[in-house]
Protein backbone atom coordinates (compact mmCIF):
# COMPACT_ATOMS: atom_id res chain seq x y z
CA UNK A 1 0.00 0.00 0.00
CA UNK A 2 1.20 3.49 -1.04
CA UNK A 3 2.23 5.12 2.34
CA UNK A 4 3.20 2.30 4.16
CA UNK A 5 6.48 2.62 6.58
CA UNK A 6 8.80 0.52 5.23
CA UNK A 7 7.82 0.78 1.67
CA UNK A 8 10.31 2.13 -0.97
CA UNK A 9 9.00 5.08 -2.74
CA UNK A 10 10.05 6.53 -6.00
CA UNK A 11 11.31 9.64 -4.91
CA UNK A 12 9.50 12.35 -1.88
CA UNK A 13 5.78 12.87 -2.90
CA UNK A 14 4.13 16.45 -4.14
CA UNK A 15 0.25 17.26 -3.51
CA UNK A 16 -0.68 19.99 -5.70
CA UNK A 17 -3.58 21.56 -3.44
CA UNK A 18 -6.60 23.01 -4.86
CA UNK A 19 -10.10 23.88 -2.74
CA UNK A 20 -11.15 21.70 0.01
CA UNK A 21 -9.88 19.50 2.54
CA UNK A 22 -8.98 16.47 0.43
CA UNK A 23 -5.33 18.20 -0.07
CA UNK A 24 -5.20 17.95 3.09
CA UNK A 25 -6.51 14.67 4.11
CA UNK A 26 -3.88 13.36 1.77
CA UNK A 27 -1.43 15.24 3.17
CA UNK A 28 -2.18 13.59 7.06
CA UNK A 29 -2.72 10.32 5.54
CA UNK A 30 0.87 10.19 3.80
CA UNK A 31 2.49 11.44 7.38
CA UNK A 32 0.95 8.77 8.91
CA UNK A 33 2.83 6.52 6.44
CA UNK A 34 5.82 7.59 7.19
CA UNK A 35 5.76 10.20 4.27
CA UNK A 36 7.33 13.91 4.18
CA UNK A 37 4.92 15.31 1.66
CA UNK A 38 5.88 18.17 0.28
CA UNK A 39 2.61 20.80 -0.57
CA UNK A 40 2.02 23.27 -4.17
CA UNK A 41 -0.64 25.47 -3.11
CA UNK A 42 -2.31 26.70 -5.72
CA UNK A 43 -2.45 30.46 -5.74
CA UNK A 44 -6.27 31.80 -5.52
CA UNK A 45 -7.41 28.30 -5.12
CA UNK A 46 -5.78 26.21 -2.29
CA UNK A 47 -8.60 27.14 0.59
CA UNK A 48 -6.88 25.37 4.26
CA UNK A 49 -3.62 26.32 5.44
CA UNK A 50 -1.25 23.28 5.46
CA UNK A 51 0.47 23.92 8.93
CA UNK A 52 3.60 21.71 9.71
CA UNK A 53 3.62 20.54 6.17
CA UNK A 54 6.39 22.13 3.76
CA UNK A 55 4.85 24.40 1.66
CA UNK A 56 4.92 26.57 -1.53
CA UNK A 57 2.51 28.58 -3.16
CA UNK A 58 2.12 28.70 -6.81
CA UNK A 59 0.38 29.19 -10.17
CA UNK A 60 -2.00 26.82 -11.40
CA UNK A 61 -0.29 27.73 -14.56
CA UNK A 62 3.16 28.30 -13.69
CA UNK A 63 4.71 24.96 -15.19
CA UNK A 64 8.38 26.41 -14.83
CA UNK A 65 8.74 26.77 -11.11
CA UNK A 66 6.22 23.89 -10.50
CA UNK A 67 9.07 21.59 -12.26
CA UNK A 68 11.56 23.97 -10.46
CA UNK A 69 10.17 22.86 -7.05
CA UNK A 70 10.03 19.29 -8.08
CA UNK A 71 13.66 18.64 -8.94
CA UNK A 72 14.46 20.97 -5.53
CA UNK A 73 12.55 18.34 -3.66
CA UNK A 74 13.55 15.48 -4.91
CA UNK A 75 9.74 14.78 -5.93
CA UNK A 76 8.99 11.53 -7.67
CA UNK A 77 5.07 11.00 -7.08
CA UNK A 78 2.57 13.84 -7.69
CA UNK A 79 -0.93 13.88 -6.33
CA UNK A 80 -3.10 16.21 -7.89
CA UNK A 81 -6.30 16.90 -5.76
CA UNK A 82 -8.73 19.60 -4.48
CA UNK A 83 -10.97 21.93 -6.72
CA UNK A 84 -10.09 23.81 -8.92
CA UNK A 85 -12.59 26.71 -10.00
CA UNK A 86 -10.80 29.08 -12.57
CA UNK A 87 -8.58 27.45 -15.55
CA UNK A 88 -6.01 29.83 -16.12
CA UNK A 89 -5.67 32.10 -19.08
CA UNK A 90 -3.07 31.18 -21.66
CA UNK A 91 -1.07 34.20 -20.88
CA UNK A 92 -0.52 33.32 -17.00
CA UNK A 93 1.08 29.96 -18.19
CA UNK A 94 4.84 29.82 -17.53
CA UNK A 95 5.83 27.01 -19.27
CA UNK A 96 8.93 24.95 -19.16
CA UNK A 97 11.34 24.25 -21.91
CA UNK A 98 9.85 20.84 -22.72
CA UNK A 99 6.54 22.70 -22.66
CA UNK A 100 7.11 25.45 -24.98
CA UNK A 101 6.72 23.33 -28.28
CA UNK A 102 3.10 22.06 -27.30
CA UNK A 103 2.00 25.60 -26.18
CA UNK A 104 -0.30 25.85 -28.87
CA UNK A 105 -1.64 22.34 -27.92
CA UNK A 106 -2.21 23.16 -24.11
CA UNK A 107 -4.16 26.55 -25.23
CA UNK A 108 -6.84 24.80 -27.45
CA UNK A 109 -7.30 22.62 -24.94
CA UNK A 110 -8.10 24.86 -21.83
CA UNK A 111 -9.75 27.08 -23.92
CA UNK A 112 -12.20 24.44 -25.87
CA UNK A 113 -12.08 21.04 -23.88
CA UNK A 114 -13.58 19.10 -20.89
CA UNK A 115 -12.38 19.08 -17.05
CA UNK A 116 -11.19 15.48 -17.89
CA UNK A 117 -9.25 16.41 -21.26
CA UNK A 118 -7.77 19.56 -19.24
CA UNK A 119 -6.54 17.16 -16.40
CA UNK A 120 -5.29 14.01 -18.50
CA UNK A 121 -3.34 17.15 -20.46
CA UNK A 122 -1.61 18.06 -16.69
CA UNK A 123 -1.02 14.71 -16.09
CA UNK A 124 1.02 14.25 -18.97
CA UNK A 125 2.76 17.78 -18.25
CA UNK A 126 4.09 16.44 -15.16
CA UNK A 127 4.97 12.99 -16.53
CA UNK A 128 6.82 14.70 -18.82
CA UNK A 129 8.71 16.73 -15.74
CA UNK A 130 9.69 12.98 -15.06
CA UNK A 131 7.39 12.66 -12.30
CA UNK A 132 4.94 9.36 -11.63
CA UNK A 133 1.17 11.02 -11.22
CA UNK A 134 -0.63 8.65 -8.34
CA UNK A 135 -4.28 9.08 -7.06
CA UNK A 136 -6.09 10.05 -4.15
CA UNK A 137 -6.69 6.67 -3.35
CA UNK A 138 -3.43 5.30 -3.40
CA UNK A 139 -2.14 6.97 -0.16
CA UNK A 140 -5.50 7.28 1.13
CA UNK A 141 -7.10 4.23 0.49
CA UNK A 142 -9.88 4.64 3.45
CA UNK A 143 -10.99 7.70 1.52
CA UNK A 144 -12.52 5.18 -1.09
CA UNK A 145 -16.39 4.53 -0.75
CA UNK A 146 -17.87 0.99 0.17
CA UNK A 147 -20.54 -0.43 -0.83
CA UNK A 148 -23.68 -0.40 0.75
CA UNK A 149 -25.06 2.46 3.65
CA UNK A 150 -22.61 4.02 5.90
CA UNK A 151 -25.04 5.86 8.55
CA UNK A 152 -28.22 4.07 10.17
CA UNK A 153 -30.78 4.72 7.11
CA UNK A 154 -31.00 3.06 3.99
CA UNK A 155 -32.59 3.09 0.55
CA UNK A 156 -35.54 1.27 -0.08
CA UNK A 157 -38.56 1.51 -2.54
CA UNK A 158 -38.94 4.58 -5.11
CA UNK A 159 -34.69 5.50 -4.08
CA UNK A 160 -34.03 2.47 -5.10
CA UNK A 161 -35.66 3.78 -8.65
CA UNK A 162 -34.54 7.30 -8.55
CA UNK A 163 -30.45 5.78 -7.63
CA UNK A 164 -31.39 3.78 -11.24
CA UNK A 165 -32.60 6.53 -12.72
CA UNK A 166 -29.66 9.45 -11.57
CA UNK A 167 -27.25 6.44 -12.21
CA UNK A 168 -28.05 6.67 -15.97
CA UNK A 169 -27.98 10.33 -16.59
CA UNK A 170 -24.68 10.81 -14.25
CA UNK A 171 -23.49 8.22 -16.75
CA UNK A 172 -24.43 9.93 -19.93
CA UNK A 173 -23.02 13.32 -18.32
CA UNK A 174 -20.08 12.04 -17.68
CA UNK A 175 -19.68 10.54 -21.59
CA UNK A 176 -19.82 13.99 -22.35
CA UNK A 177 -17.49 15.44 -19.75
CA UNK A 178 -19.61 17.98 -18.44
CA UNK A 179 -20.13 16.56 -14.54
CA UNK A 180 -20.08 13.58 -12.09
CA UNK A 181 -23.45 14.32 -10.77
CA UNK A 182 -27.46 13.58 -11.15
CA UNK A 183 -30.51 14.18 -9.28
CA UNK A 184 -33.61 11.92 -9.47
CA UNK A 185 -37.03 12.76 -8.05
CA UNK A 186 -40.00 10.53 -8.82
CA UNK A 187 -37.99 8.32 -11.06
CA UNK A 188 -37.70 11.57 -12.79
CA UNK A 189 -33.90 13.84 -13.61
CA UNK A 190 -34.59 17.14 -12.47
CA UNK A 191 -30.71 18.18 -12.14
CA UNK A 192 -27.41 17.47 -14.06
CA UNK A 193 -24.39 18.77 -12.60
CA UNK A 194 -21.87 21.19 -14.68
CA UNK A 195 -19.48 23.28 -14.10
CA UNK A 196 -21.07 25.07 -10.38
CA UNK A 197 -20.43 22.00 -8.83
CA UNK A 198 -22.59 19.72 -6.55
CA UNK A 199 -23.27 21.85 -3.94
CA UNK A 200 -24.53 24.77 -6.34
CA UNK A 201 -26.40 22.45 -7.99
CA UNK A 202 -28.27 21.21 -4.26
CA UNK A 203 -28.94 24.84 -3.76
CA UNK A 204 -30.73 24.63 -7.46
CA UNK A 205 -33.12 22.34 -6.27
CA UNK A 206 -33.87 23.30 -2.90
CA UNK A 207 -34.60 26.78 -4.54
CA UNK A 208 -36.92 24.47 -7.31
CA UNK A 209 -38.08 22.75 -4.57
CA UNK A 210 -38.87 26.22 -2.46
CA UNK A 211 -40.82 27.68 -6.00
CA UNK A 212 -42.99 24.10 -6.03
CA UNK A 213 -41.55 23.00 -9.39
CA UNK A 214 -40.34 19.70 -7.97
CA UNK A 215 -42.73 17.54 -6.14
CA UNK A 216 -43.14 18.13 -1.99
CA UNK A 217 -44.37 14.52 -1.71
CA UNK A 218 -41.00 13.06 -3.14
CA UNK A 219 -37.49 13.02 -1.90
CA UNK A 220 -35.19 11.85 -4.67
CA UNK A 221 -31.65 11.09 -4.31
CA UNK A 222 -27.82 11.94 -5.45
CA UNK A 223 -25.71 10.29 -7.62
CA UNK A 224 -22.37 10.69 -8.14
CA UNK A 225 -20.37 8.65 -10.89
CA UNK A 226 -16.86 8.79 -11.65
CA UNK A 227 -16.94 9.59 -15.61
CA UNK A 228 -16.22 6.66 -17.85
CA UNK A 229 -13.35 7.93 -19.18
CA UNK A 230 -12.09 9.16 -16.28
CA UNK A 231 -8.56 8.67 -15.16
CA UNK A 232 -8.50 7.66 -11.74
CA UNK A 233 -5.56 9.40 -10.58
CA UNK A 234 -7.74 12.79 -10.43
CA UNK A 235 -10.84 14.40 -9.65
CA UNK A 236 -12.26 11.49 -8.25
CA UNK A 237 -16.41 12.21 -7.57
CA UNK A 238 -15.96 13.49 -3.63
CA UNK A 239 -18.79 14.15 -1.06
CA UNK A 240 -18.18 15.56 2.61
CA UNK A 241 -21.00 16.71 5.46
CA UNK A 242 -21.98 20.07 3.30
CA UNK A 243 -22.79 17.54 0.37
CA UNK A 244 -24.93 15.94 3.21
CA UNK A 245 -26.24 19.19 4.61
CA UNK A 246 -26.87 20.41 1.24
CA UNK A 247 -28.99 17.46 0.19
CA UNK A 248 -31.02 18.02 3.00
CA UNK A 249 -32.16 21.05 2.47
CA UNK A 250 -32.88 20.12 -0.91
CA UNK A 251 -35.30 17.53 0.77
CA UNK A 252 -33.62 14.40 -1.03
CA UNK A 253 -34.03 10.45 0.86
CA UNK A 254 -30.41 9.98 0.23
CA UNK A 255 -26.83 10.25 -1.92
CA UNK A 256 -25.25 7.43 -3.62
CA UNK A 257 -21.67 7.56 -4.66
CA UNK A 258 -19.84 4.63 -6.72
CA UNK A 259 -18.35 2.26 -4.26
CA UNK A 260 -14.24 2.17 -4.86
CA UNK A 261 -14.35 5.24 -7.20
CA UNK A 262 -15.43 8.28 -5.34
CA UNK A 263 -13.81 9.59 -1.70
CA UNK A 264 -15.50 10.25 1.38
CA UNK A 265 -14.13 12.96 3.46
CA UNK A 266 -15.02 13.39 6.95
CA UNK A 267 -16.95 9.87 7.21
CA UNK A 268 -17.73 10.29 10.72
CA UNK A 269 -19.39 13.74 10.32
CA UNK A 270 -20.90 12.83 7.11
CA UNK A 271 -22.33 9.73 8.49
CA UNK A 272 -23.44 11.77 11.74
CA UNK A 273 -24.93 14.84 9.20
CA UNK A 274 -27.07 11.84 7.20
CA UNK A 275 -28.17 10.25 10.92
CA UNK A 276 -29.66 13.55 11.94
CA UNK A 277 -31.08 14.53 9.12
CA UNK A 278 -33.03 11.14 8.21
CA UNK A 279 -31.64 10.90 5.40
CA UNK A 280 -29.05 8.11 3.41
CA UNK A 281 -25.66 7.98 2.29
CA UNK A 282 -24.35 4.47 0.33
CA UNK A 283 -21.71 3.04 -1.89
CA UNK A 284 -23.07 1.10 -5.04
CA UNK A 285 -22.01 -0.25 -8.17
CA UNK A 286 -23.61 1.27 -11.21
CA UNK A 287 -23.02 -1.57 -12.91
CA UNK A 288 -25.93 -3.41 -11.22
CA UNK A 289 -29.45 -2.76 -10.85
CA UNK A 290 -30.36 -0.33 -8.02
CA UNK A 291 -26.62 -0.02 -7.54
CA UNK A 292 -26.44 -3.27 -6.10
CA UNK A 293 -28.29 -2.77 -3.15
CA UNK A 294 -31.13 -4.79 -2.12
Amino acid sequence: MAGAPGVAHKGRLAIIAGRGLLPLRIAEAARAGGEDPFIIALKDEASHPFDGFETISLGVGNLADIEKSFKQKGVGRVVMSGGVVRRPDWRDIRPTFKTILKMPSVVRTLLSHGDDTVLQMVIQLIEAMGCEVVGAHDIAPGLLARIGPLGRMSPAGDDLRDIDKATEAARMLGHLDIGQGAVSVGGRVIALEGVEGTDSMLQRVASLRAEGRISARRRGVLVKLCKPQQDMRADLPTIGPSTIENAAKAGLAGVAVEAGGALVLEEEAVIAAADAAGIFVCGIDPELPKGGLK
